[in-house]
């Protein structure tokens, strides 16, 4: 009665959302800070009365103004129930039966789920290590139908340039989804810039990590006309529900709250970039809000974990080969990271206390 490809199917793992009394939870990239008071103002305001209704269906004032902000048309926009929802509909529209999704390899680990629950091939590359590496990667491959580019990249908050974006773009017909959930944090433009040259580019993006509204889910797509609508003829009648367009429209109309957070979030990131790597730490170059780190030997990954959730620190690990080496963090508030930072140093120093007593 089940499909083969879900009863084989490995489920995407979210984040843990533990419930423990002390917690500092650097583990979901969720924002450190509120979102826009104005958010709060207009639930508060809404007329309960109006939940009777159904919300309006195609978003019409959310497009509005994402199309004010990228300088396009509201028909080169979708909005879904947060970007998983737009990528899981994009598999649908944009991928025959049997058809081929690719992806990145380390990069978001929902990519291959979607693939299995569409029942399409997984084409797995790994990960460019330079813009350059990327820029030739569709010179000298055939490229999947559909094409998942994490940009910055997660876990490993690796960046392409818009240059390199372009040049995998304009060597192929398939349709290549940016992914840029972490937009917000970094420096150079977005890749929507692009879209009235590429026909078959199309960028996501997420209220969750910047704009500090994980909890609506509210997700868009921006692209080509003729993609839009295809994603719009598939999508459920009501797919994005009244409150959150509500607390969506409202933090829109108030971007500068969500630069202002962004920038506290860059200016502390870059601080503890610069704290572990005095501490013998590798840390990748970030424009994101999170850290992808790898402590200094002898300390190793999982260690530094189950230590740091010891003290209600909680962070992220993922224990495939490529990966497993390394720690993901979540970028906090400043007093949230300093504590994070002494608890390591605690550990550091107990750890070698231990030893040295081990081998007296």
């Amino acid at each position: 009665m089940i499909r083969k490809s879900v009863q084989n199917l490995t489920p995407y793992t979210p984040g843990e959302q533990p419930k423990l009394a002390k917690l500092i939870k650097l583990n979901t990239n969720e924002n450190a800070y509120p979102p826009s008071p104005k958010v709060g103002e207009a639930l508060s305001q809404m007329d309960f009365e109006r939940l009777r209704l159904y919300p309006d269906p195609l978003c019409i004032r959310i497009r509005e103004l994402i199309a004010t902000e990228f300088g396009c048309s509201i028909d080169n926009i979708f909005v879904g129930n947060g970007s998983d929802e737009v990528l899981s509909l994009a598999t649908e529209a944009f991928v025959e039966n049997d058809g081929t999704i690719g992806f990145f390899n380390p990069s978001y680990s929902l990519y291959p789920v979607l693939t299995d629950i569409r029942d399409a091939k997984q084409v797995e590359f790994p990960l460019p290590e330079t813009s350059e590496e990327l820029a030739q990667l569709s010179k000298t491959n055939k490229l999947p139908d559909l094409f998942f580019l994490t940009n910055p990249n997660a876990p490993t908050s690796t960046i392409f340039s818009l240059e390199a974006i372009e040049e995998f773009c304009k060597n192929t017909d398939s349709v290549v989804i940016v992914d840029e959930a972490y937009g917000d944090f970094a420096s150079q433009k977005s890749a929507a810039t692009l879209i009235d040259k590429y026909p078959n580019l199309m960028v996501c993006r997420t209220l969750s990590k910047s704009y500090s509204l994980a909890g609506i889910r509210l997700g868009y797509l921006i692209g080509n006309i003729e993609l839009i609508e295809a994603l719009y003829k598939i999508k459920d009648s009501y797919n994005v529900n009244m409150l959150t367009q509500v607390a969506a429209i409202a933090a829109l109309e108030d971007p500068e709250w969500m630069k202002e957070n962004c920038k506290r979030i860059c200016a502390t990131r870059d601080r503890i970039k610069q704290e572990l790597r005095n501490r013998g730490w590798f840390v990748a170059e970030s424009q994101t809000n999170f850290l992808w780190a790898k402590p200094p030997a002898p300390f190793t990954a999982p260690e530094l974990r189950d230590a740091l959730r010891a003290e209600g620190i909680i962070i992220r690990y993922f224990s495939q080969e490529q990966t497993k080496d390394f720690i993901r963090i979540t970028i906090g508030t400043d007093p949230q990271m300093d504590e994070m930072l002494e608890v390591i140093d605690n550990y550091k120093k107990y750890f070698f206390y231990v030893h040295k007593i081990i081998k007296d």
